[in-house]
């Protein structure tokens, strides 16, 4: 599972730093939490109601971004804040490692909205989707995991249970990284000025990331981000930057014909 909750002895170069841990049972086919792990046995009633990750800026670890091996693998982090995007399967931990140390130093809370990645920035933000649902939500990446080839992330059982995994133990996921400065939801342009094409307004978030969720289906083509910015209340699905009209105007044509929706050309 994560960096610090897994059977392994990971050395990080120059830092002196060897962590060692038993290794947790074997986990089940279906790709669940391991079957000595699992929910807490009092888990607070208001779960769902746990709110995203606040993202701020922070000192980045001296010791846990920099490059390390496990099982023969090796890994190396990202030393800097940056955009960034991966689809793959999401899985969670929980009691079993439930106030243990995480790559960070830090005590884990299953209850808290954090998540552990083998290589983005320690700490860092990222904002999880849940394709299938369309469900998403923000968490501080202060741990490093999973170290399957069939996984991309261990998100904590709070984030879990607010994506609706839990029960499933693992789902299909798509992580795009959360900047300083950004509000929830936003990607990691979003402030930023330029040409964009808007693909729709809702009054709700939620309905603005199943949305989001089905255009990234079935636009798979597109290079440029989705972002969901808030204008006059609303949460609008603005696609791009581009650099100029010009240049949003075949992508606005294509996504026309395939969807049968008319872009509107916006520039912040």
């Amino acid at each position: 599972m994560s960096g610090f909750a897994v059977g392994l002895a990971l050395a990080l170069s120059g830092c002196g730093l060897l962590v060692k841990r038993e290794p947790p049972s074997p986990a089940p086919a279906k790709g669940a939490y391991y079957k000595d792990d699992g929910p807490g046995d009092s888990p607070p009633a208001n779960l769902h109601r746990i709110p995203d990750a606040q993202p701020r800026l922070e000192p980045l670890h001296r010791f846990a971004n920099r490059p390390y091996q496990v099982f023969g693998r090796d890994y190396t982090p990202l030393t800097a804040l940056a955009p960034f995007r991966q689809r793959g399967v999401a899985s969670w931990y929980g009691r079993r490692y439930h106030g243990g140390l995480t790559s960070s130093g830090e005590t884990y809370d299953m209850y808290a909205m954090t998540a552990a990645h083998p290589t983005l920035p320690v700490p860092s933000y990222a904002r999880v989707t849940h394709l299938a649902s369309g469900r998403s939500v923000v968490v501080r990446i202060n741990d490093r995991g999973p170290f399957h080839a069939e996984r991309v992330i261990d998100l904590s059982y709070a984030a879990a249970h607010r994506l609706g995994i839990v029960a499933d133990g693992s789902a299909l996921v798509e992580i795009e990284s959360v900047l300083p400065g950004e509000a929830p939801g936003t990607a990691a342009t979003a402030a930023h000025g330029g040409v964009y094409l808007q693909l729709g307004a809702f009054a709700a978030r939620e309905s603005a990331e199943v949305f989001r969720s089905r255009l990234k289906r079935e636009l798979a083509w597109l290079t440029e981000t989705i972002h969901i910015v808030v204008v006059d209340a609303l949460f609008k699905l603005h696609l791009g930057p581009y650099r100029s009209r010009d240049e949003a105007r075949p992508i606005a044509e294509r996504v026309a014909g395939e969807l049968r929706l008319a872009p509107l050309v916006v520039v912040r």
